[in-house]
């Protein structure tokens, strides 16, 4: 049994990245087995973090912000594969999931049992560079936390909303049922 989290972060409703990553959903459903929840990270306050360090010294290494990331660290402290979900502004992923990122600078990070990361990303842009820098720190990040990479889904040239093909939401879904 695979407990996955998906962390979607577009403030757009209804838009590409949601609906790829229903199709996650819907794929990884499939197996019986696994027990899949997506938290769509724009419906909670997540403050970025301020780089104060003391929740190295905190008992249970909580932050002293107030907001919902109380609640994003219990699901990571549940699950064994994080999907991260997200659009591209800029060449890298939204502010709101990154704030989450950020707040994994805290040392309960260690805790957490998640073996395995995956990612689904959606761009306007057509360029073939489009998501280099966010593979970079990808990659990055399944070494530093020693994670097997899941998959990645990445569609190119979705700028209005709706926009993601019929062939994206398979290759979303098809990364969801490989999910073990």
């Amino acid at each position: 049994m695979s407990r996955i989290l998906v962390l979607s972060g577009s403030p757009r409703r209804d838009g590409n990245t949601e609906r790829l990553a229903s199709a996650f959903v819907k794929g990884a459903k499939q197996k019986q087995d696994n027990e899949v929840e997506i938290i769509s990270v724009c419906d909670h306050t997540i403050h970025p973090c301020v780089g104060c360090n003391t929740c190295f010294e905190r008992e249970g290494n909580r932050c002293f912000q107030n907001g919902d990331m109380t609640l994003i660290y219990d699901r990571l402290s549940k699950a064994d594969i994080v999907i991260i979900a997200s659009p591209v502004y800029f060449y890298g992923i939204s502010a709101q999931l990154k704030a989450v990122v950020d707040r994994l600078h805290t040392p309960m990070r260690n805790r957490f049992p998640i073996k395995k990361l995956g990612l689904i990303l959606v761009g306007a842009a057509e360029l073939p560079e489009l998501f280099d820098s966010i593979l970079t720190q990808y990659r990055l990040i399944m070494n530093f936390f020693s994670l097997e990479d899941a998959g990645t889904v990445l569609v190119r040239g979705a700028r209005e909303k709706g926009s993601v093909t019929e062939h994206d939401l398979q290759k979303a879904y098809q990364l969801g049922l490989s999910i073990h």
